[in-house]
């Protein structure tokens, strides 16, 4: 366990950074605004303060962010945890994937301050779960911990959006999901606009919530465009949990196979469309609902696959 005692940032690579007192790290990518935020594998860089400061003692004049590193904390020595170890502090987890790294000799930093201790001392990670990260809380070995498990939901109604309708499904999805030991972060009610839908759905990926759910704007009406606003963030589908709602639904009624329902996986985010009313709602996610965590788990890393024995 150590504290945070710097977040560091720069518009561009392979020069100083500056130190912030807040930011704000996007899962999947880094911190928001860091040049070396990316679809990749070192969208984050650690360096120990007893590290900095052992440089510090040689004489030279250096600050946090000289060495190019994004998180400088105290109680840790980084090089020594192992590829695949995870760090927590808050609500936000990242994941070792990268021990030190090669150093061009005529890098900005290295010429600016005389030598890299990041190649040696620093190491890399990727961003598992989102959130803010100020200066001072308490960065943690997550090792053998699972991550929360989180769910928010959508409802996707025009007449909800104004008021002129209660919206049921929303709260009946979110009583299941709590029921079922997940800790619902946000319930929200959009009007039936496609880039309305699509920007909730990643905000929420961006951050790392486990599962989205969203109700309404399945069917066949031409407002209904909540599958086609999934379809747009998912990197990869999961055709197999709209089928089986569809399938166990049709025991129910026929009228099952009008729902135009999808699923998919954004970054670390499983999403999940139901129904919109409230009984298809509270049935399609009752079918589904037991296997969703393992899915989760398994798309965190805190699981193996499904095969059993």
């Amino acid at each position: 366990m150590g504290t945070i005692q710097a977040l560091c940032v720069s518009e561009k690579k392979g020069t100083l950074k500056k130190p912030v007192h807040r930011a704000l790290f996007r899962t999947e990518w880094g911190i928001v605004g860091d040049a070396h935020a990316g679809n990749w594998h070192r969208q984050v860089s650690f360096l120990g303060q007893e590290e900095i400061e052992a440089f510090r003692r040689r004489g030279a004049d250096v600050r946090f962010g000289s060495f190019g590193e994004n998180i400088a904390a105290d109680g840790f020595c980084f090089r020594e945890l192992p590829v695949g170890s995870r760090l927590r502090c808050g609500e936000v987890w990242f994941e070792i994937t990268q021990i030190g790294k090669e150093c061009h000799k005529s890098c900005a930093i290295r010429q600016q301050v005389g030598d890299c201790i990041m190649p040696r001392e620093g190491v890399f990670a990727r961003v598992l779960h989102g959130g803010w990260i100020t200066v001072g809380d308490t960065l943690t070995l997550a090792d053998g911990e699972a991550m929360p498990l989180d769910a928010a939901v959508i409802t996707a109604s025009d007449k909800g959006s104004r008021g002129e309708r209660i919206d049921q499904s929303g709260p009946k999805v979110r009583a299941m999901l709590e029921a079922a030991g997940y800790l619902v972060s946000d319930l929200v009610v959009l009007p039936d606009e496609r880039e309305d839908i699509e920007h909730k759905l990643r905000e929420y990926a961006d951050r790392g919530i486990g599962l989205i759910v969203t109700t309404g704007g399945t069917g066949f009406s031409v407002r209904d465009v909540t599958p086609e606003a999934t379809l747009a963030v998912c990197d990869r589908l999961a055709p197999g949990i709209p089928e089986a709602m569809r399938a166990l639904s049709m025991q129910v009624t026929h009228r099952a196979m009008l729902s135009r329902a999808q699923a998919g996986i954004c970054k670390r985010s499983l999403i999940v469309n139901l129904p919109g009313s409230v009984k298809a709602a509270g049935e399609c996610l009752g079918f589904v609902l037991p296997e969703l965590k393992h899915g989760i788990a398994i798309l965190r890393g805190d699981a193996g696959e499904c095969g059993r024995s």
